[in-house]
């Protein structure tokens, strides 16, 4: 139990996170994977939409007076630019306000963003909404995964967490069959179609947002921020539901924590604590974030347009190519995530990504080369983004995992950011750049950047993921509050102590 002194800010002695990763899985932690997990169905949708709506965008008739160059390029630019901005500026409050409040806030921005792009009557009103629907879903990003991450037990935590993370790819099936219904002119006509597959997105948003009402606020965020009563009475709930499910008590938890309970911390803090204490897993999170964010959103905003323009696929059925790829990709997680757990970060982080960087470069050679059909790079795609995919996941439980909890969700915001608007602007843009010369030699050259961009993130991952299976954040990263209490690590060199020790092992 909770041992409070000092009034709402004081120290305090708690065993909430070792109580929380004792609890076996139950339908309480459905109900979270449910409510947290699902967005990244709809960021799938938007994504997707985009990208294989941009031919029908383009044409006459469709109410907008746009190019697919600046669908698939300044469009898509500006929803990652948006979800840059989104991450940081949530992120920041995500950890001053806790988890609860930013993921319904996010969810929000979202919904009234999308709607609003629903009725688009001009390029200009396209662009600044497309904008804004990334600044929410970029909130969600920090929000989220922090809150995932803080509640699922760390038994679970990788598989649970690049899965979630993957079901973004779900979402990219539903858009891209959508597509396929929203542009078939015998149905809608070319100036609704479009719109209604962002209409439903807010439907599913609405859906997403009731259920999202019954997850609870984080009790790590809780008992940091002077809430240790409400963090104790909400894990006590949680355990009474799991015995009475399980017909069994649970476990002994293990070691309890101190620590000096606080409001916040500022930016200064948070940098020193990232870049001063862990070096290392700064360069790991930089790199896991700007290979796959270049890959990711050049390749997701531009595969229908390399359909329609080397193989000669009309713009209405490039969403059936694109749901085989995006099925694909969700496979990667569902199959693959297990392993993070069992096998270890380590070797799997490295393996998915380097090994999908090098079937890049064959699939690259393979399409220079003149040798494969829209069926066959559709093929090709599939298995490189299976591995691709569960390495892309691995980035975003990575950086919230090697990091002290009271920067978590700032620290998620930040490389994210800084990844993806390294990777995830200029990919877009470099892309639809190259891919609208319609030159064969400029495709490979973007497939190139991609896949050097992946290798390298892995290499620099063979030396400095972090060996994070099966741990409690806590011993991954020791609190910037903890005291130092018998073999507890405090704060006092315990963050560089941690990162000494990293480069001892590289290898393991």
């Amino acid at each position: 139990m909770a041992e409070l002194t000092g009034g709402n800010q004081g120290t305090i002695t708690t065993s909430v996170p070792a109580r929380l990763d004792r609890l076996p899985w139950s339908r309480w932690h459905w109900m979270i994977v449910i409510g947290l997990g699902t967005v990244w169905i709809l960021d799938g949708l938007e994504v997707t939409i985009v990208g294989n709506i941009a031919g029908r965008l383009s044409e006459d008739g469709s109410g907008l007076s746009i190019t697919d160059a600046q669908v698939t390029g300044v469009a898509a630019a500006l929803y990652v630019a948006g979800a840059c901005a989104g991450a940081l500026f949530f992120g920041r409050l995500t950890d001053l306000f806790g988890r609860k409040k930013l993921f319904l806030i996010t969810l929000g921005v979202y919904l009234a963003a999308t709607a609003l792009t629903a009725v688009s009557f001009s390029p200009w009103w396209f662009f600044v909404f497309r904008f804004l629907t990334g600044f929410g879903i970029g909130g969600e990003y920090a929000a989220i995964n922090s809150a995932i991450d803080e509640l699922i037990p760390s038994k679970y935590r990788g598989r649970v967490d690049l899965i979630i993370n993957g079901s973004f790819w779900l979402g990219a099936v539903a858009g891209a069959l959508l597509s396929v219904l929203a542009l078939d002119t015998d149905i809608f006509p070319a100036w609704l179609g479009w719109r209604l597959t962002f209409a439903l997105g807010v439907v599913l948003g609405l859906v997403i947002l009731l259920v999202r009402r019954h997850v609870p606020e984080s009790p790590r965020w809780m008992f940091i921020h002077g809430q240790g009563e409400e963090a104790e009475k909400l894990v006590a709930d949680v355990e009474r539901q799991v015995e009475r499910e399980k017909g069994a008590p649970l476990p002994e938890p293990g070691e309890a924590i101190t620590i000096e309970q606080r409001g916040s911390i500022g930016f200064g803090e948070i940098a020193r604590t990232v870049f001063r204490s862990y070096p290392r897993r700064a360069v790991l999170g930089l790199s896991l974030f700007v290979g796959q964010a270049f890959l990711y959103n050049a390749i997701t905003f531009g595969f229908g347009t390399i359909l329609v323009r080397f193989f000669d696929v009309s713009s209405s059925v490039t969403g059936y190519y694109f749901a085989v790829i995006a099925f694909g990709n969700f496979l990667g997680p569902l199959f693959l995530g297990r392993f993070f757990d069992t096998i270890g970060r380590r070797p799997m982080i490295a393996g998915t990504y380097v090994l999908s960087g090098l079937l890049l470069f064959g699939t690259a050679w393979l399409f220079g080369a003149g040798m494969l059909t829209a069926f066959t790079m559709t093929a090709c795609w599939c298995v490189v983004l299976f591995f691709a995919s569960a390495g892309a996941r691995s980035a975003y439980l990575t950086v919230s995992e090697i990091f002290p909890m009271e920067t978590r969700a700032m620290a998620i915001a930040f490389f994210y950011a800084v990844g993806t608007a390294a990777g995830g602007i200029s990919g877009p843009l470099v892309f639809a750049d190259l891919t609208s010369s319609g030159v064969v030699a400029d495709a490979v050259l973007a497939f190139c950047i991609g896949a050097s961009l992946m290798v390298a993130a892995g290499l620099v991952a063979v030396f400095f993921a972090v060996a994070a299976e099966g741990k409690s954040l806590e011993s991954i990263a020791t609190p910037l509050s903890a005291r130092a209490t018998g073999e507890q690590g405090g704060t006092e060199g315990g963050p560089r102590a941690a990162d000494r020790a990293e480069s001892r092992t590289p290898l393991g």
